[in-house]
Order: C-alpha cells, then structure tokens, then sequence
C-alpha cells in the first residue's frame, strides 16, 4: 500500500536539527516536539503509527535486521559513515525521496 502526499512525517531524535530543517518542505515533527525523548524503537513505531505515516532515521539499528515492521508505519533509515551535518546533508535528496515513496510497514534502508 503507498500514501498520498502530503505524508504525515515523524523525525527520530537521533537526527541532527539542522537536518531536520533540511526536511521542512515535508513539514516534519520531531520526537523532541512531542515530548517523545528516550522512548524506545518498539514502543516509538507503536505510538507514531496513529499519527504518522513515516519515521525518518538516522539509527542504522533501528530496525534490527527487519525490512518490514509490524505497524502501519513506513521507516526510512538513512546510512552514513557519520551523523555530523556535512557529511549527512548530500545525502538528503535520496533520504527524501524514499520519504516520499516508501510503503507502510516497509523499512527502506537508504546507503549515503
């Protein structure tokens, strides 16, 4: 099953802020401006799953070795060397567009 834009979109705290503001043109809330902080991966999907239609991460073990998470809620998980700003933000086109693209329950592993 796909979604239709606009996507109701969940930022993970392990994201740096400035990235975050890299993904405003898909009006992203954060797990800090819910008053989310330290819950964890199980029990983050479990609340965001009413709410939003993907969690974007940058938690290359989030997931575990699943690509499908039993919840209705698509995982976009992107993979770096490093979370540092500089070297994440060239990556954030392809981040965004799995963002747009990735199906409910299915975890998209994006290698930057």
């Amino acid at each position: 099953m796909t979604l239709s834009d606009p996507r109701r979109l969940l930022v993970d705290e392990c994201v740096p802020r400035r990235l975050v503001r890299a993904l405003a043109d898909l009006n992203p809330l954060t797990v800090q401006d819910l008053g989310w902080t330290g819950v964890k991966n199980g029990s983050l999907l479990e609340l965001a799953a009413d709410r939003f239609d993907v969690l974007f991460t940058v938690d290359r073990n989030f997931a575990g070795a699943e690509d499908t998470v039993p919840h209705p809620i698509g995982v976009v998980i992107l993979i770096t060397r490093s979370t540092d700003f500089e070297r994440v933000l060239p990556h954030m086109d392809i981040a965004k567009a799995a963002i747009r693209t990735v199906r409910i329950g299915d975890v998209v592993r994006v290698h930057g």
